[in-house]
């Protein structure tokens, strides 16, 4: 990367650079653990796992098993153990950052819901003042009547016409 004009010199050097973390890599990485653990293909694999265990120290060549039988497989329940201490906390990270991920989400909507809600009351006010401007708009039965009725009071106005100018004459 080449030096940049706009910030000063760094005074320490380092000969190996050291690796970018990403903050949230660690998150993402145990929700896919957490993920993976509550798949029917890892139960799977597990049972799979404890059933190989269980033959082998049951069945398999008396110096070769590890996990006695008599002693309730205490390798096998330790190392399920293990799992299961490592699933617990993977498991809660998984579900707080869920949580969190709900969270901006409920917010979002929350927004989304008052620009709905103002939006609609505009379009409302909006569509009571079209009404109001329509109850005082003319409508074409109204204009005929009183068309008719002008045209009425003129040819009454010219019949009197009419019929003054015959009398005066």
């Amino acid at each position: 990367m080449a030096d940049r004009l706009d910030q000063p010199r760094s005074t320490r050097r380092t000969i190996i650079p050291r690796p970018r973390r990403e903050e949230d890599a660690a998150g993402r990485l145990s929700e896919s653990i957490a993920r993976f653990l509550g798949t029917p293909t890892f139960i799977i694999w597990l049972t799979v796992f404890c059933i190989a265990w269980i033959v082998w120290n049951s069945w398999g060549p008396v110096d070769l098993r590890f996990d006695k039988a008599s002693q309730g497989f205490t390798a096998l329940t330790l190392m399920l153990s293990l799992q299961a201490s490592y699933a617990a906390p993977l498991i809660l990270l998984a579900q707080n950052r869920q949580t969190d991920r709900d969270r901006v989400q409920f917010e979002q909507d929350r927004q989304r819901s008052e620009r709905n809600l103002a939006d609609t009351e505009f379009l409302a006010r909006e569509v009571a003042a079209l009404r109001i401007a329509l109850s005082e708009v003319a409508t074409r039965d109204f204009v005929r009547s009183e068309l008719r009725n002008l045209l009425e009071e003129m040819r009454d106005d010219r019949e009197e016409r009419d019929e003054g100018t015959e009398r005066g004459t």
